[in-house]
């Protein structure tokens, strides 16, 4: 359910260490994420020693995306803000600047969400994304995820407050024949 035939997502394993580490501290990437200060190698060492990759436990899932080729990592994607009750959760992805535009991204939206809905049994998947990101409004369009409100203001970049769209995707209708 992972995977197919180019990418899987997997769970987070010590030898991520150095990918997370390059990943969390790019700060080419902070205003369109939620990150505001570099991370040591300490703090995601213990970052990765306490997580147990337990979504009701952790209420987040991170998965390293992985080339099933040469089994290179290439970015992650997270569930972040699992609500159990009300059966949502965020989403949020990085790929490497070396692998953008080549389809992955949507592979990994894809499987994430055909696990989010199957398995999890979630009700809806929701992103928010700074109104500048083009790339990430026509990626998570493509996977289906539709714009349903504007946060004026939302947040602070380098360049000032920015507005953020809020977009979801809502649980598939099961089909009828």
């Amino acid at each position: 359910m992972l995977e197919n035939e180019n990418i899987r997502l997997r769970a987070l394993e010590p030898t991520d260490l150095e990918a997370m580490f390059r990943w969390e501290n790019d700060t080419t990437i902070w205003d369109v994420g939620n990150t505001h200060n570099p991370y040591s190698r300490y703090v995601l060492t213990e970052y990765l020693r306490n997580t147990h990759g337990d979504i009701y436990e952790d209420k987040e899932l991170r998965l390293v995306i992985e080339l099933k080729a040469g089994r290179t990592s290439i970015g992650c994607i997270d569930l972040y803000d699992f609500d159990f009750h009300n059966r949502k959760a965020g989403v949020s992805i990085l790929i490497e600047a070396a692998y953008r535009k080549q389809g992955f991204a949507a592979q990994a939206v894809a499987l994430l969400c055909q696990y989010a809905f199957q398995f999890l049994k979630l009700h809806q998947l929701y992103a928010y994304i700074p109104q500048k990101n083009n790339a990430s409004k026509a990626l998570f369009s493509k996977c289906g995820f539709l714009q349903t409100a504007l946060f004026p203001h939302w947040i602070r970049t380098t360049e000032g407050f920015a507005d953020v769209c809020l977009f979801q995707l809502i649980e598939p209708l099961p089909a009828t024949d």
